[in-house]
């Protein structure tokens, strides 16, 4: 154990995902704080990836700083933002029907998409409180007259305080078969939002280390992207859900608490 430890700490980049790895809703989990202070006085670079899609970086960063934590809005980058830059790749200056709350909204305006329920080149849809049946309805005729569906990420669950919540998989999954197309999915494990947290850190793959709590995204992302994995079990997976996966995590720990060393 103290090797793979020593092999964590050695990386000069973290690629960090938030619910079930920092924080339960609105619940720091153990030794989250101190995490957090290691990767600063190490001088680590570390980014937070989350597949969540409603609060911009700003809302996080005051979000943990509320849970007492300071990081700054650069240290976030959401499935949101991913998904804007995609489409401005894709389209620029298009325009989308979006579901989901005010951190998708904002991402897409920023990059110079405009809103539109009549005749929009996308339809996105994120995590929201505002999904109903008739946003719904309206996704389904949209997309039949010709706009692409775009998921923001395909994450079908995913924890709170009060448990396991619907995500953005499970609240897409609708559209996708009443019009029987399928959503191009932008979060992880799209290497792409891989490729964008690697740029945002300027470092390689090889000096990278990513930490989550699932097997799918987070796992299969680092793998994928070969990049070195790390599951905590402070989240969704359980230690007896490991052999139903294909694949392995390079390292399995209890929480983030175990990264920082003790100082003496």
């Amino acid at each position: 154990m103290e090797a793979d430890l020593a092999r964590i700490r050695s990386r000069v980049a973290f690629i960090i995902d938030m619910d079930g790895v920092v924080y339960h809703g609105n619940r720091l989990l153990r030794g989250a704080a101190e995490f957090v202070a290691w990767l600063r006085r190490e001088g680590k670079r570390f980014l937070f990836l989350t597949n969540s899609s409603e609060r911009s970086p700003l809302e996080l960063s005051q979000k943990l700083e509320r849970l007492g934590i300071e990081v700054e809005p650069e240290h976030f980058y959401t499935s949101a933002l991913a998904t804007a830059g995609f489409l401005a790749a894709q389209k620029p200056g298009g325009s989308a029907y979006v579901i989901g709350e005010p951190g998708l909204i904002h991402a897409l305006y920023d990059a110079g998409y405009t809103m539109n329920n009549v005749n929009p080149d996308y339809v996105v849809v994120g995590e929201g409180r505002g999904y109903s049946l008739e946003a719904i309805e309206t996704a389904v005729r949209l997309v039949h007259r010709g706009a692409k569906l775009i998921g923001t990420n395909p994450d079908l669950n995913g924890p709170d305080e009060s448990g396991i919540v619907p995500a953005c998989g499970a609240l897409v999954a609708p559209v996708e078969l009443a019009t029987g197309r399928t959503a191009y999915f932008v979060g992880k494990p799209n290497p792409l939002m891989m490729r964008h947290a690697l740029r945002r850190l300027s470092a390689t793959r090889e000096e990278t280390v990513i930490i989550g709590d699932r097997m799918d995204p987070d796992i299969v992302a680092g793998i994928e992207a070969d990049i070195e994995t790390v599951l905590v079990l402070s989240g969704v997976t359980r230690p007896e859900e490991l052999g139903r996966f294909a694949y392995a995590p390079r390292h399995v720990l209890e929480g983030v608490f175990e990264i920082p060393e003790a100082r003496a």
